[in-house]
């Protein structure tokens, strides 16, 4: 059962109200007996694996990994442990709506590889899928739980317990203009497997979708930077797509030249009443100027103050920073996305673009708070490079994450459970906070979490909750988890087909390819 927990019906709290006070003190009692100490697991042998050909009888664990392509660089931000409840009841981290992890494995997949362990980030796998929550009418968020045991735990008295929030969302007919200011990466490196190609054809999908009253400018970037489009009004297609059809590469690249001027741009055609953003497109390498996430964010922080956010889009195999492209949205309170090809392109620049630019909440942080005498332990499944620390859930100087309109996203939590736990016992209460961009105003939603959430069997649990689990359980694979000792990648493989018979979803069919393909199950569509 999923249980729509909270919205902004039940509790808001403006900032006054907020700041004022600390939640209810935790429940102070004895921790729960357990057979063994999750501290003291060792890892297993990590394995090396490559993609065996459908039909094959290798399996993912008996093959070794081909070369991967030269130059990429990921960030490996380790893995969240198992936590005591009674130790440290409060787990806190900022939202992430990124998808960008997924997308780069779809890549790397359809190339003949298996991805590298650190490009995988569990909880932009799972957010890539839709989880199946309804949208509110009016509020900001609704906020939902469900749960259950899955065959995915390394302990088999685990359950997961899903929390999952939903934007409302925005028509595309009534979103507000926008003013983009676009950095196009033109550099020799994006000459290679036709990533500007790419670019300049997701940036003609995205001409077709503005309004008269938007305007969009270009900036274009190899060695020095320059002004390919100044600010155009939407309408005037002939001009922009001109100035697309001009963007070749060459040279190499200044990232930091880029950006600065695409701020500088952004500031001259600035406009209050509209939403302001910067969008970069890019392979990531930057190799002449500041090459590094922290130095360019510190310059433009002043216009991103004022809402000018930057919206960051990932191209390219080999010769590729993930790292750059994804710490330069979190940093600058935006998105980031991976096009691996147009029918991704399209799903950034037509099907989600009002989600893309139109942000519904800012520094968006949650905090879960678990019951000491009912929850013996637990684990974040992901975001390990979104923690927050606990004591600044409510510092509103500490930055969370940004959510668009109609974005969903996803956590997941395996819990053991203490001894005797009925329906009626409380596992959690759940705390939402963020800022409104308009107005802002710091609310604060909370709602609580009770045992009758989750179901007894895996297979009455939620076709979606199924899902969420699945693949955090493919990605945990990927990444070679600690935990991920209970099943092997053939086993994620016949999950995955078997849900995408009951979906029928496109996204899972495709995912179900994809894993069958490293698993060597074969392709049992």
């Amino acid at each position: 059962m999923i249980k729509k927990l909270i919205s902004l019906t039940m509790v808001v709290l403006l900032i006054a109200a907020c700041s004022s006070g600390d939640s209810s003190p935790p429940l102070d009692l004895e921790p729960a007996d357990r057979d063994r100490d999750r501290s003291t697991e060792e890892r297993r042998e990590p394995v090396s694996p490559t993609i065996a050909s459908s039909g094959d009888d290798q399996t993912f664990e008996e093959v070794t990994r081909p070369h991967p392509p030269a130059d990429f660089e990921f960030r490996d931000y380790g893995e969240n442990p198992f936590t005591r409840a009674d130790e440290d009841n409060l787990s806190t981290f900022a939202i992430d709506v990124d998808t960008g992890s997924y997308t780069v494995m779809r890549q790397w997949v359809a190339s003949g590889l298996v991805p590298p362990p650190e490009s995988v980030r569990p909880e932009e796998y799972v957010n890539f899928f839709d989880p199946g929550y309804a949208s509110p009418d009016s509020e900001t968020f609704a906020v939902y739980a469900d749960g259950g045991p899955t065959p995915w735990t390394d302990q088999l008295e685990d359950v997961v317990l899903r929390i999952g929030i939903k934007g409302r969302e925005l028509a595309e007919q009534t979103r507000p203009d926008v003013a983009l200011s676009f950095v196009v990466d033109v550099s020799g490196s994006m000459e290679e497997d036709g990533r500007l190609e790419l670019v300049k054809d997701s940036l003609e999908m995205l001409v077709e979708q503005l309004h008269s009253e938007d305007s969009i400018s270009i900036v274009a970037y190899d060695t020095n930077a320059w002004v390919g489009l100044e600010p155009t009004p939407g309408d005037e297609v002939g001009t922009i797509l001109a100035a697309i059809d001009e963007l070749s590469p060459g040279g190499s690249t200044n990232a930091e030249a880029g950006i600065l001027l695409g701020y500088d741009l952004a500031s001259e055609a600035f406009d209050s009443e509209a939403v302001n953003r910067v969008v970069l497109l890019s392979d990531g390498v930057a190799n002449v100027g500041e090459e590094g996430p922290e130095g360019i964010i510190e310059q433009i922080a002043r216009d991103v103050d004022r809402g000018v956010s930057l919206v960051t889009v990932g191209v390219g195999l080999g010769n590729y920073n993930d790292v750059l492209m994804e710490q330069l949205a979190d940093g600058a309170d935006g998105h980031y996305r991976y096009v691996d090809d147009l029918d991704e392109a399209e799903r950034v620049f037509i099907d989600e673009l009002t989600g893309t630019l139109v942000t519904i909440a800012q520094d968006v942080k949650v905090q879960v708070d678990f019951d000491r005498e009912h929850v013996a332990w637990y684990r974040l499944i992901g975001f390990e490079n979104r923690e927050v620390a606990d004591d600044d859930f409510r510092n509103d100087r500490v930055d969370g994450g940004e959510i668009g309109a109609g974005h969903a996203v996803t956590a997941l939590y395996q819990l053991e459970l203490a001894a005797g736990v009925g329906p009626s016992d409380r596992l959690a209460e759940v705390a939402v906070r963020w800022a409104d961009p308009e107005r802002g105003e710091v609310e604060e939603v909370r709602g609580e979490v009770t045992a009758a959430l989750l179901e007894e069997r895996w297979d009455d649990t939620s076709s979606r909750f199924r899902l969420a689990t699945t693949v955090a359980a493919y990605a945990e694979e990927l990444r070679e988890g600690r935990h991920a000792t209970a099943y092997d990648m053939v086993d994620v493989a016949d999950e995955v087909n078997r849900l995408a018979d009951e979906l029928e979803d496109p996204d899972v069919w495709e995912l179900a390819e994809l894993v069958s393909s490293i698993a060597g199950a074969g392709n049992r569509r």
